[in-house]
């Protein structure tokens, strides 16, 4: 019995959906929801992940808008531009999107958003806001994640969730959204990494397994049970001298071996990813919904 393959994009074009609808609503009350892409340099990566944002804004009817800076920006005149933005009530929701140039500290730029532009959910207090389970924005990965797992009928509540990786922008939150007592979440958690003796130990005891570590294949048919249900985060480039472009990507998982003992399990790619772009709107429809209820 192959296992079930978690399509992201039919998980995404159903919230896209719904977001039609919100969307419409606030035009109606005369918000009209919007974001702003800073990017700084022409890093190809990040030229294609703004414009794809820049695009899903546009399909939805939300307003964006893309500042692009010179890679020799200094820091200082990016905080100033954070600054005018925060002020600007145009814009729900600001990203600055990392990678930024080497002269410029990220954090310093990720902590002059307003937390409640902050459509990322990476500011301090979105993080912390997050941890105690109150949170103002979701960060979009990890929120992509949960929505897969409830959507596609593999709700975390009472399983057992280990984590393999303990990024900030994944393992983390993922493991304190997971983790809440509400609906939808309510697991137990555990999380392994690159200081974990034995993690195939541990990963065989999950009922889901959300693979973020950032390393091709690295988790093997032998590391997971039968039933298990997989979501992974990875998107990794290795080389394939029968594709066009000299590679293909693949994710942190064995997918092939794996999904003949899995009972669900997310392709890379077409999993997490077009969750991410996704969730990134939901944050932004949110935004612009929380700052209009304070003006009334």
């Amino acid at each position: 019995m192959a296992a079930e393959v978690i399509s992201g994009t039919v998980v995404a074009e159903q919230i896209r959906g719904e977001l039609k609808v919100k969307v419409a609503e606030l035009k109606k009350k005369g918000i009209h929801p919007g974001v702003v892409f800073v990017r700084v340099g022409e890093d190809p990566a990040s030229i294609s992940y703004v414009t794809g944002k820049g695009k899903a804004a546009e399909e939805l009817g939300i307003l964006s808008e893309t500042i692009v800076l010179p890679v020799d920006t200094e820091e200082q005149k990016l905080l100033d531009l954070v600054h005018k933005l925060n002020k600007d009530p145009k814009f729900h929701g600001i990203l600055v999107q990392l990678p930024v140039p080497k002269q410029i500290d990220a954090d310093k730029v990720l902590n002059a958003i307003d937390p409640e532009k902050d459509v990322d959910g990476f500011h301090p207090v979105n993080v912390g806001r997050l941890l105690i389970g109150d949170p103002y924005f979701m960060p979009c990965t990890p929120h992509g994640v949960q929505e897969l797992l409830v959507r596609s009928g593999n709700s975390p509540e009472g399983k057992h969730v280990v984590i393999c990786g303990r990024s900030n922008i994944v393992g983390k939150p993922v493991m304190a959204i997971l983790i809440q007592k509400q609906k939808g979440a309510n697991a137990t958690v555990t999380m392994v990494h690159t200081g974990t003796k034995d993690m195939a130990k541990i990963t065989r005891q999950a009922d889901i397994l959300i693979a973020a570590m950032g390393k091709p294949q690295v988790i093997t048919a032998d590391m997971v049970r039968e039933g298990v249900v997989v979501i992974d985060v990875g998107v990794n480039r290795i080389p394939d001298a029968t594709k066009k472009s000299g590679f293909r990507l693949v994710g942190d998982t064995d997918f092939e071996a794996i999904k003949e003992k899995a009972k669900a399990i997310t392709p890379v790619p077409g999993g997490v990813g077009p969750m991410t772009i996704t969730m990134l709107m939901v944050n932004t429809v949110r935004a612009a919904e929380q700052q209009s209820a304070k003006k009334h």
